[in-house]
């Protein structure tokens, strides 16, 4: 009995060093008592300074303590806005669509698609994508498709939306990518001598998106693969056709070797 009291004993004293040395965390809140609008017009103050995770964390605040109002909406939006600036997509992603589903009529649901669309997107590819200057249709696709079924589902429900003009302008760009993705693969398989899958992945390419500039390179593939195959006369129809629709390619004389990807131009 004496030496589980000793314990006891040794134990609190060792606590209340502990807290007096400042080891223990402090448990007070700061923001006990705190308004929505102080609690919000912090989090906001956060945000513009970058601090990021002192804003989600106020916005969070907020919403559990003041959870109907105007400001406790608010904040879900600003805490998927942080986390799309602190370049988690995922978390972004989330926050947009929980928004979404509770908020469908709200006056600023449009922002959501929106942002649910940049942050998979990929804008700020960070600072090692930067050096290394890669390429969008490189990468894996998911995020690319993701990220134009957000614009479109904006683009549809608000054709007039402020921003729908800007997200239309990055599903043609989406449209590119994911076109260059496929042309990719072709390419790939082509260079392996597998010239019936460089043709079906240069075709898919061709069919799903019409119009998109990685065209011109889907069609100089197929008509390559055919020439490797021995299939002169469809060889002879895809280069028609390519001469057709691009009658200044420099494709016949450069090869796939273009000194200029298209998706630096953006």
């Amino acid at each position: 009995m004496h030496s589980v009291a000793a314990k006891a004993v040794f134990f609190a004293l060792l606590v209340s060093l502990l807290g007096g040395c400042g080891l223990l965390p402090d448990q007070k809140d700061e923001t006990a008592g705190w308004s929505a609008e102080k609690l919000y017009t912090e989090a906001k103050d956060a945000m513009n300074d970058g601090a990021y995770d002192k804003a989600i964390k106020n916005f969070e605040k907020l919403e559990a303590r003041y959870p109907y109002g105007r400001y406790a909406q608010q904040a879900q939006l600003e805490i998927a806005y942080a986390y799309y600036k602190q370049q988690e997509p995922a978390s972004a992603v989330t926050a947009c669509d929980r928004f979404i589903r509770l908020h469908p009529n709200h006056p600023n649901v449009d922002y959501a698609y929106f942002l649910k669309g940049l942050a998979n997107f990929g804008e700020d590819l960070g600072i090692l994508a930067k050096l290394s200057m890669q390429d969008l249709s490189e990468r894996d696709p998911k995020a690319a498709r993701d990220s134009f079924d957000a614009f479109k589902e904006l683009v549809v429900k608000f054709p007039d939306s402020k921003y729908a003009e800007d997200a239309r302008a990055r599903m043609n760009y989406l449209t590119n990518t994911l076109a260059q993705h496929h042309v990719h693969v072709a390419r790939y398989y082509y260079k392996r001598g597998a010239y019936i899958a460089s043709i079906n992945r240069a075709q898919t390419a061709l069919k799903n998106y019409p119009g998109s500039p990685a065209n011109e390179q889907a069609l100089y593939v197929v008509m390559k693969s055919y020439e490797s195959l021995g299939m002169k006369d469809l060889r002879d129809d895809t280069e028609r056709v390519l001469r057709k629709n691009f009658p200044k390619s420099e494709l016949f004389a450069q090869g796939l070797d273009q000194p200029d990807p298209w998706w630096k131009l953006w």
